[in-house]
C-alpha cells in the first residue's frame, strides 16, 4: 500500500473526535492544578454522535475544573465497591435489599459497561426490559420494583459524581423511567374490627404481641427487639406504663441480625393499664415456660420468645395474623357476621396512628408514637386522615358560635 493510501485509511480527528477500531473516542485539554494544559484521550463510544456528546459535556467539566480521567471501571465494579461504602450508612436489611436488586436485576443486563461510557438511554433500556420480562421465567416485573432499582441506581450513580468522581453526571437523572402504577385503595380495619380481631388472639401465647403492635404502632422488628428491662409497668394501676424501643430485628440471609431502629434513634412510648396487665400475663406465661423447660431454656431477655426460649422470628407473627384472621372469619360467617378484610401486620401501626388522628391526637404525638423523624412525615403519610378531618372544621366551627351565648353586657 503506498503512502497515500496508507494516510487516506489512518483514522482522522475531526474537532476532537475519531474513530479508532469499532468505537469512537475524544480528545479534550485539561488544565492541570499546576497550570499545565495536556491532552485527554476518553475511548469506548459505540457511535460517533455518542463521542461528541461525551466530548461537549468534558469540555464544559474542564472548564469548571470538574473534569475526571478516563476509567475502565464497570457498572458492576462500581456497584460492588459502592455497597460495601453503602453498608456504613444504612441499616443491615436495607444494605441487603440493595443488594438483591443489583445482583438479581442489574448486573446481569448492564454489569459489563464501561461506568463512563453508560447512557441514560442505556437505563431507560434496562427498565423496558425488567417491566417486559423481568421477573421469574421470564414475567414481567412491577413496576414498584423497577422504580426501587432506580432508585438504588441513582443513588449510586449520584455517588459515583460527588464522592469517587468518576461521573461528570448522573446518567440516572435523565432516564426514563416507568410509569408509576396507581395505587390501589388501601383497606382498612375499623375500630370495631380491631377490637374484634384482639379477642380471637385471647388464649394465645402471642396474645400480647398483638396487643401491643396494636396499641403502640411499634414496628414488627421492633417489637422482635423488644427486652423486659425496656418494658416498665408502672404502679400498682398501670399508669405511667411505657415501653422503650431501641432497636429492631431483621433476617438477612436465613440469619436473625439486630439493628438500629429506622432512623437510627430510640423512642419511648407510653402504653395504658390494660395493655400493661397483658403485658404482666405474658411475662407470668413465659416464667411457666421456662420452669417447664429447665436446663433445655435459652437464656435471655427478650419479651417474645418461643417456648424453650430461643427468640422469635420476623415471619412467626406475619404468619400468625394470617391463621388467626382465618380462624376468626370461619367463626364469623358461621355466626352470619361480616368477615374481616384481608390486611397485613404491618397495617396495624397505620391503624394506629389513623384511629389517633381520627380522634383529634395532635399531629406531633402520633409522629413521636410512630418514630418518624419529624411531624412531615406524618402529615404525607397520612394527609388523607388528615383530609377527613378538616372537611368537618367549618361545621365545628359553626357548632361552637351556635353554642356560645351573646353576653348583652360585653357586646361583639
Amino acid at each position: 500500500m503506498s503512502r497515500a493510501s496508507q494516510a487516506s485509511a489512518a483514522p482522522r480527528l475531526r474537532n476532537g473526535v475519531m474513530r479508532r477500531g469499532s468505537t469512537w473516542s475524544f480528545v479534550i485539554r485539561v488544565t492541570d492544578s499546576g497550570g499545565v494544559s495536556k491532552p485527554r484521550w476518553v475511548g469506548g463510544f459505540p457511535t460517533e454522535a455518542a463521542a461528541k456528546r461525551a466530548r461537549d459535556e468534558a469540555r464544559i467539566a474542564a472548564g469548571r475544573g470538574e473534569f475526571v480521567d478516563r476509567s475502565t471501571l464497570t457498572v458492576q465494579a462500581h456497584l460492588e465497591q459502592w455497597l460495601l461504602t453503602h453498608a456504613l450508612e444504612v441499616r443491615p436489611r436495607t444494605r441487603a435489599g440493595h443488594a438483591h436488586l443489583i445482583t438479581t436485576y442489574v448486573a446481569p443486563r448492564i454489569g459489563r459497561l464501561r461506568l463512563q461510557a453508560l447512557r441514560p438511554a442505556d437505563l431507560s433500556t434496562l427498565y423496558r426490559e425488567l417491566m417486559d420480562s423481568g421477573g421469574r421465567g421470564g414475567t414481567p416485573l412491577s413496576a414498584r420494583t423497577v422504580e426501587y432499582v432506580h432508585a438504588v441506581l441513582r443513588k449510586a450513580f449520584a455517588d459515583a459524581v460527588r464522592n469517587d468522581q468518576v461521573l461528570t453526571s448522573n446518567p440516572a437523572e435523565r432516564a426514563k423511567r416507568p410509569r408509576k402504577e396507581q395505587a390501589a385503595a388501601v383497606v382498612m380495619w375499623t375500630a370495631q374490627d380491631l377490637a374484634s380481631f384482639l379477642t380471637t388472639t385471647q388464649g394465645h401465647r402471642l396474645r400480647c404481641y398483638f396487643r401491643l403492635a396494636a396499641y403502640t404502632g411499634a414496628r414488627r422488628g421492633e417489637l422482635m427487639n423488644l427486652r423486659w428491662a425496656d418494658v416498665h409497668l408502672g404502679d400498682d394501676h398501670g399508669q405511667g406504663a411505657f415501653v422503650r424501643l431501641r432497636g429492631t430485628i431483621s433476617v438477612i440471609d436465613g440469619v436473625r441480625v439486630e439493628g438500629s431502629p429506622k432512623g437510627g434513634r430510640e423512642r419511648t412510648v407510653s402504653i395504658d393499664p390494660g395493655t400493661a396487665e397483658v403485658l404482666i400475663e405474658h411475662r407470668r406465661r413465659q416464667e411457666t415456660e421456662r420452669a417447664l423447660a429447665g436446663t433445655s431454656w435459652v437464656g435471655g431477655d427478650h419479651v417474645f420468645r418461643r417456648e424453650l426460649g430461643e427468640p422469635l422470628f420476623p415471619d412467626t407473627p406475619t404468619a400468625l395474623m394470617a391463621k388467626l384472621r382465618r380462624q376468626h372469619n370461619t367463626a364469623a360467617v358461621q355466626a352470619g357476621a361480616p368477615p374481616l378484610a384481608v390486611i397485613r401486620l404491618h397495617d396495624l401501626r397505620h391503624l394506629h396512628a389513623t384511629l389517633l388522628l381520627k380522634a383529634g391526637v395532635p399531629v406531633h404525638v402520633v409522629a413521636a408514637r410512630l418514630g418518624h423523624a419529624h411531624p412531615a412525615i406524618t402529615l404525607r403519610v397520612y394527609a388523607h386522615v388528615l383530609d377527613d378531618q378538616a372537611s368537618g372544621a367549618a361545621t365545628t366551627f359553626e357548632q361552637l358560635l351556635q353554642g356560645a351565648t351573646t353576653d348583652p353586657q360585653h357586646g361583639l
